[in-house]
């Protein structure tokens, strides 16, 4: 950063700086947690030496309750170095764009994708998150045929790539008069926020803009003008749409935005084939294939299928509490991921000593 030409590319500066900055924060975790070791260590020797003195017991509870704090402190700096350590991803650090989709199942599915819209949603604000609707199409009777949100906060993709999948319910359904139980699906994307425009590379001439009138609420300005965007990118057939601002230009840089991270994702699926292999059920989106299912009936539960973390407060994940879920399968992953080095390592010893 020092040198004379550092700022000649200021693309680039930002990014440095940015590495620069994440480098740091982990740094200092690092350094408040071995303080805080070394302030427990020495409280655990005084505790030590005033048993051994046979000191009087105000003073010996006195720094025995200091060691305890110290210890519990030292405890929750260790999590939450652990779990840092978890999120190392290159992109895990951004913000993230989340789409939801419902399955088969008319009424019931969109139901269910609204449900989980407002689970993201509440999981969001819990962690202080800003929330951004890109995207909304309202079903015909209740629920949402899609919807695209953009989660801004640090490590939101990283948190948030561990919910991609489809997500099932199961509960007595409200829009069947018989009462019967119904099973609805849908479908959760997340792509990284391309924060750096080097990333992704668009050709002009690889993209087809469409404009439309939006549909849903937002008023008469919105439904009487053409200000929605769909973009096509041809090469991939990837398709991304934005209807929520007013103005045309917003909506395509909000478009634009959306397809930069959806190409992103299919470059780092395809750069990291062996990835995906080791994600398993969770590494492709097909109906059938479900993530995590969600049980309102006949009894409540939430299970996780990957990692097989559950849960029967299911009113608390339906208001946001999946943080549980997600560090399971963040360890999971990354137990995972030391295993398949270990392997090649090990592979490669074999072959050099033949």
């Amino acid at each position: 950063m020092a040198a004379p030409d550092f700022w000649q590319d200021r693309e680039r500066a930002q990014h440095v700086i940015g590495e620069a900055s994440n480098v740091k924060s982990r740094l200092r975790i690092f350094d408040e947690t071995a303080a805080a070791a070394e302030e427990a260590e020495v409280l655990l020797e005084l505790v030590e030496e005033e048993m051994e003195a046979g000191a009087g017991s105000t003073d010996e509870s006195a720094t025995l309750a200091e060691l305890t704090a110290a210890v519990e402190k030292l405890d929750k700096q260790v999590v939450q170095l652990e779990f840092q350590s978890l999120l190392g991803g290159e992109y895990d650090r951004n913000s993230a764009i989340l789409a939801i989709h419902p399955g088969a199942g008319g009424t019931e599915s969109m139901d269910w994708a609204e449900m989980l819209l407002r689970m993201y949603t509440r999981w969001a604000e819990r962690r202080g998150f800003q929330v951004q609707l890109l995207d909304l199409l309202p079903g015909d009777e209740a629920g949402v045929k899609s919807a695209t949100l953009q989660i801004n906060g640090e490590y939101a993709y990283g948190y948030l790539r561990a919910e991609r999948g489809v997500h099932r319910l199961v509960r007595i359904s409200p829009f069947d008069a018989a009462g019967r139980r119904h099973t609805s699906f849908a479908s959760v994307d997340v792509w990284p926020v391309v924060e750096n425009d080097t990333d992704v590379e668009i050709k002009p001439e690889e993209l087809r803009i469409d404009t439309y009138r939006a549909s849903g609420a937002g008023g008469q300005y919105v439904n009487k003008t053409e200000s929605a965007i769909r973009i096509t990118h041809i090469p991939t057939g990837i398709v991304v749409q934005c209807q929520t601002e007013r103005s045309q230009h917003a909506n395509r840089e909000t478009a634009m935005r959306m397809l930069k991270a959806r190409l992103l994702q299919k470059k780092l699926e395809e750069q990291q084939e062996r990835l995906d292999q080791l994600r398993g059920e969770h590494g492709e989106i097909a109906w059938g294939n479900q993530i995590r299912s969600y049980v309102f009936c006949p009894y409540t539960m939430v299970k996780d299928h990957r990692t097989d973390a559950e849960t029967g407060n299911v009113q608390a994940v339906m208001d946001g509490e999946i943080d549980p879920f997600i560090e399971a399968f963040l360890r999971q992953e990354a137990v995972a991921g030391a295993g398949a080095s270990g392997g090649k390592a090990a592979g490669a010893g074999s072959g050099s000593g033949k």
